[in-house]
């Protein structure tokens, strides 16, 4: 086979070099592994460069002086630092604030540090509709190869500031707004990848484990962004932008965006005919079996397929509901993610402080609950047939959740942890949900009528209308943190039920669908409906 057909079919060249070394090829099976490791080190290098900028806040805009000794944990290290404020003068908190760094250091500098955030995620939401998709009609592989590397150099270059001295607000906010509008490439992607290769049975539980990803990015994100932070705060960036830029070339290596590409039949059925997909079409993919014209392949492929339009996939039914929802879900969940060091050092925890560099560590311990949230989430979803009320109900307990983690998680150490991993699980396990199992369910609907060219178009429109509410999270709380925390857990919790309120039709029709008879006999059981069948959020 020569190397030119292999490129317009869209094999990926270290693929091409195992093939020829190994002298066989491996079988569907390993490829599958293959496509969820390298996503997930995709997805989690995302998530990691976007982390810096919540640990570097209270250096940027820095906390009262404060004499430090306190408590060790094994992995996070120094945790729980006993610290006193220099003097009783309340004025001496803006009277030591000439550190720092300008122009984040001025009275002005938490609404300065939420216009970074919200520059970022405006464009990163806004970028999502266009990136979905241009990754529905280019060669997936490739385009999250450009968004990767591009991300890296944009969060470097916002690092480098540090190095060149730069005290520009506009410098920071245009390095934050490029480096969003190359990271809306992640997610419809890998998000796209994923749906292509796995079919719709345990489709939950898998991409609940999968979507890990997006807590173990923010975990290595603030311990990458930690450890170097003593060597000044532009490591912070410049290190995990490195590593997104060197997960970009792996991708670009070794991902097979579409089994077709690498000549598997996909899982879904062929591209003519997804609605009269075989009951054993994932399980011949499963046992290795090809698809016999390679003609057939290269048309199928990543690079020749052509997408639907934003408002054909918009009228895919459940797929506004689920946008909506995810609005809130997401500001509520990306509040945390950027503030959430933040309040950590400014919050006095059993009569103690943690320190800059101990809040951005002890934070992963809610993405540590995230990912029990996510896993659990998808398992509970599969087993009930439930997306939209399994979504509904971790949404309307995220709020006694994180209601008491704001009244009680300044008591003890371990009641703040506690309480924190809690609110970490129910407040990301819908938004995990969400973005994955969800968008994969309804980017392979029926109503496509064989178009299974709508994954990346329909994970950009739910993500891309989240993110636009996770551009709003951190930039209220910039600006309610500066009237009190009480404030800002208010308008959290106050989101966390509307978004469970958003989803309130669907989960009528799921509850409807689950207690409702077959009219095929009146002594028939109630129906129960497979768990290989698509949302019950689907039906019109």
């Amino acid at each position: 086979m020569s190397s030119s057909f292999d490129t317009v079919r869209g094999t990926p060249p270290g693929i091409s070099l195992i093939r020829s070394i190994r002298g066989k090829d491996w079988r569907f099976s390993t490829y599958r592994y293959v496509v969820l490791l390298l996503t997930f080190v995709a997805y989690t290098s995302y998530h990691a460069s976007r982390k810096p900028s919540s640990i570097v806040k209270s250096v940027l805009y820095p906390e009262p002086a404060k004499k430090d000794n306190g408590l060790v944990l094994p992995w996070l290290g120094q945790v729980f630092i006993k610290t006193h404020y220099v003097g009783n003068d309340t004025h001496n908190f803006h009277r030591l604030r000439d550190k720092g760094w300008a122009p984040f250091n001025s009275k002005d500098g938490t609404t300065k540090l939420g216009e970074i955030d919200v520059a970022f995620l405006a464009c990163y939401s806004l970028g999502m509709y266009v990136a979905g998709h241009l990754g529905d009609t280019l060669d997936l592989r490739l385009f999250l190869t450009c968004g990767m590397i591009g991300s890296g150099v944009f969060v470097a270059l916002f690092g480098m500031g540090y190095f060149w001295d730069i005290h520009v607000f506009g410098f920071y906010l245009g390095m934050q707004m490029v480096a969003g509008l190359f990271q809306a490439t992640g997610w419809p992607s890998v998000v796209a990848v994923i749906g292509n290769w796995f079919g719709k049975g345990k489709r939950g539980l898998i991409m609940g484990i999968w979507n890990a990803h997006t807590s173990v990015g923010n975990i290595s994100g603030s311990l990458l962004a930690a450890s170097v932070l003593d060597y000044g705060w532009g490591w912070c960036f410049i290190v995990p932008g490195a590593f997104i830029a060197l997960g970009g070339i792996l991708v670009f290596l070794l991902l097979p965006a579409y089994p077709e590409d690498i000549g598997f039949s996909s899982p879904h059925g062929s591209a003519s005919s997804l609605e009269a997909v075989p009951t054993d079409v994932e399980a011949n993919v499963g046992k290795g079996i090809r698809v016999e014209s390679e003609t057939n392949i290269s048309r199928a492929g990543s690079v020749t397929r052509t997408g639907v339009g934003l408002l054909e996939a918009c009228a895919i039914p459940g797929v506004i509901p689920f946008a909506l929802c995810l609005f809130f879900a997401k500001l509520v969940a990306y509040t945390f993610l950027y503030w959430l060091p933040f309040y950590l050092s400014q919050t006095e925890i059993g009569g103690e402080y943690v320190s800059v560099k101990s809040a951005g560590n002890l934070s992963t311990l809610f993405d540590v609950g995230g990912i029990v949230g996510g896993i659990l989430a998808g398992y509970i979803s599969d087993k009930l047939n439930a997306r939209a009320t399994t979504a509904a109900c971790f949404m309307y307990a995220a709020i006694p959740a994180m209601l008491l983690y704001r009244r009680y998680g300044s008591i003890s150490h371990n009641i703040n942890i506690v309480l924190m991993m809690v609110a970490g699980l129910f407040i990301n396990g819908p938004y995990a949900l969400i973005t994955t199992a969800v968008s994969a369910d309804l980017g392979t609907h029926s109503s496509l009528r064989g178009n299974s060219r709508a994954l990346a178009t329909v994970t950009a429109i739910i993500d891309g209308t989240g993110s636009v509410g996770a551009a709003f999270g951190p930039l209220l709380t910039g600006f309610l943190s500066t009237k009190g925390w009480d404030a800002v857990f208010v308008m959290l919790m106050v989101c966390a039920l509307i978004a469970g309120l958003l989803l309130s039709r669907l989960v009528i029709s799921e509850i409807s669908e689950k207690t409702s008879k077959p009219p095929v006999s009146s002594g028939q059981q109630n129906f129960k409906a497979p768990a290989s069948q698509p949302l019950l959020s689907d039906q019109r």
